[in-house]
């Protein structure tokens, strides 16, 4: 089993560090197991249920394993916490396990002890480890899952999200799509978790373009070749990127072979990595693969087997040469005396803006970020709303943030926020939303201050500028010293109007804020009102299960710090709730329900 798992070759992101360290400790078994193997005599009961024990413990980790190898990304994601704690299990195991061998019956060297030892010691120090969420994966998750809105604002998060998760090329949703059926058949295709999975996959799918179909019918075989049902092309015969024959095959740097078109829109994408393996590129040079292409096409001929027609690369690399024409054209007008072709410039760059990643990075490299800050300080309404939302599609790409960042674009754009119209205001708060990403940026948004008017945007907005607001809120609250800003520019009141008005269906997104700013002292201050005790408790009644989940977690961090919370909230009837939401709720709030009830049992006001 222990070489088994050896054979593993990765594990998904969020489980990552994780499975590594609990594979590498296993590892340290098979001196062990060499030892033993070669015992030549008789070993008691006790003995053999001492190992017995151990297998069971090894295979419980095989299995943890396996899942973070092979299991749906989205999934484990979505229950990382849970999945935390199977690995606070699995360390429980091995540890008893390896306490109970009788090393003496078995004759174990002194430097195979040691190891031994030197794993339990490793073992404890992993048990001791408190399970962290990763905060900023889970608002991007709970961002994605609940929005409606359709603009670029949402797919930066999507595509962000679709990085953390390693689910950006077409071969990682195939692969996850497989994976997610499996889920389904596990679970039940009408799981209201397996249901939200679908729905992030389809988000992820979108976004590279493919066909949106029914996960739970659709086929593993790519489309263009579902007529061949009997003909298997070879695995290497197919681009990593599209999974698609290769007509004209390539190598890069790492060795790995694409197909030419693929891998020069992924560099032109502004990418420097190896899309199989992910390692940087020494060079973006690519040469023919002359014995790959010789393959296929004997292997074409052999089968009868036509390659799709590839399309005219003259009147393509045309269309390319006129569309980086137009763009360039179109950011000289930005500068222009004229008013109207400022305008109708700008309006061209924010349409273009949202087509795809290559005519982003095009759009910067012929100078349009410096022009476009420099807009955000004209009168006209229209220009400014025009130049922000530009900056906005513009600022998805990574390398694009930094440029938006470089040009002192912030300060532009929180004036916009504090004085623009209402659509302009709204694509401002987006847009910081988008440039807080980078952390630095959270710090002199803040400093800029930006969060005042943020807040404004939250309590006055339309919903879609609430969105926005509540969504950039929460990220710069990820900063602890923002958290302090936040709260002394009046963010609670309108939090709490969020938790009364759900037809605004933000109820998730202000109780997540919230949890972050009871970690507070200054927080705690500002929520200990019965009133809000009482909000709290309404929802984990009444509320749907990520309601449930989200108010537990934050009525636990309030009461972990002040026991009166515990009686408030007990005395507005939360114990039965609890109750339930121990028994039936969603795996975390399971676990935050218990948290509070063994808090609650100090008490003697339960009933």
């Amino acid at each position: 089993m222990i070489e088994y798992v050896a054979r593993f070759g990765d594990y998904r992101r969020a489980q990552r560090k994780e499975c590594y360290n609990l594979a590498r400790r296993m590892k340290i078994l098979l001196p062990f197991f060499d030892e033993i193997r070669h015992h030549g005599s008789p070993i008691s009961h006790n003995c053999v249920a001492s190992l017995s024990r151990l297998k069971k413990a090894i295979r419980l980790a095989m299995k943890l394993l396996k899942t973070c190898n092979e299991g749906s990304k989205i999934h484990l994601a979505l229950e990382s916490e849970a999945i935390m704690i199977k690995f606070h299990n699995a360390y429980v195991k091995l540890t008893q396990a390896l306490e109970e061998l009788p090393f003496d019956e078995l004759e174990v060297s002194d430097e195979v002890r040691e190891q031994i030892e030197l794993m339990l010691t490793q073992l404890t120090r992993a048990k001791k480890r408190t399970d962290t969420q990763d905060i900023e994966l889970a608002v991007d998750l709970m961002a994605v899952s609940s929005k409606t809105d359709e603009r670029n604002a949402d797919i930066a998060i999507v595509e962000r999200l679709a990085k953390k998760l390693d689910l950006h090329t077409v071969e990682d949703l195939k692969i996850e799509t497989i994976a997610v059926k499996k889920l389904s058949k596990e679970r039940g295709s009408t799981a209201e978790s397996i249901q939200q999975i679908i729905q992030l996959l389809n988000k992820f799918k979108q976004v590279l373009g493919m066909e949106i179909t029914n996960v739970l019918d659709d086929t593993d075989t790519p489309q263009k070749l579902s007529k061949c049902h009997s003909l298997v092309i070879p695995h290497e015969f197919l681009c990593p990127i599209t999974l698609e024959i290769m007509r004209d095959p390539v190598i890069v740097a790492s060795g790995q072979t694409f197909e030419r078109e693929s891998i020069q829109k992924w560099f032109d994408s502004n990418h420097r990595t190896c899309p199989k393996t992910r390692q940087t590129l020494a060079h973006l040079s690519v040469a023919p693969n002359y014995a790959l292409k010789n393959l296929i096409t004997q292997w074409c001929e052999k089968n009868n087997f036509h390659l799709p027609k590839k399309e005219d690369q003259a009147s393509s690399r045309k269309f390319f040469v006129d569309h980086e024409d137009e763009i360039s054209c179109l950011v000289e007008q930005l500068s222009s005396s004229q008013l109207e072709v400022q305008r109708k410039a700008v309006k061209n760059i924010r349409v273009l803006s949202k087509e795809n990643p290559e005519t982003r990075v095009l759009i910067a490299k012929h100078g349009a970020i410096p022009r476009l800050v420099k807009l955000l300080s004209y009168p006209d309404s229209k220009i400014q709303e025009h130049a922000v939302t530009a900056l906005l599609n513009l600022s998805i790409d990574e390398s694009n943030k930094r440029l938006i960042t470089d040009e002192h674009a912030i300060p532009a754009i929180i004036e916009v926020l504090q004085n623009g119209s209402m659509e302009s205001k709204e694509n401002s708060a987006a847009a910081l939303f988008s440039l807080s990403m980078l952390d630095e940026n959270k710090v002199t948004i803040a400093l800029e201050n930006g969060i005042p008017p943020l807040v404004d945007l939250l309590q006055d907005g339309t919903i879609r500028g609430k969105r926005d607001a509540v969504t950039a809120l929460f990220s710069l609250s990820l900063n602890q010293l923002n958290k302090v800003r936040a709260i002394e520019a009046g963010i609670v009141p309108p939090l709490l109007l969020l938790l009364e008005d759900k037809k605004l269906g933000m109820v998730d997104e202000a109780l997540s804020i919230l949890l972050l700013l009871a970690t507070h002292a200054e927080g705690r201050h500002e929520m200990g009102q019965l009133s809000f005790i009482q909000t709290l408790v309404d929802i984990i009644k009444d509320g749907t299960p990520k309601n449930k989940e989200c108010a537990t977690s934050v009525l636990l961090e309030l009461s972990s710090n002040n026991y009166s919370h515990i009686l408030a909230a007990l005395q507005f009837g939360v114990y039965e709730h609890l109750v339930e939401i121990a028994e039936s709720g969603t795996n975390r709030a399971q676990r935050k329900a218990n948290g509070l009830l063994q808090l609650m049992s100090k008490s003697e006001q339960i009933p």
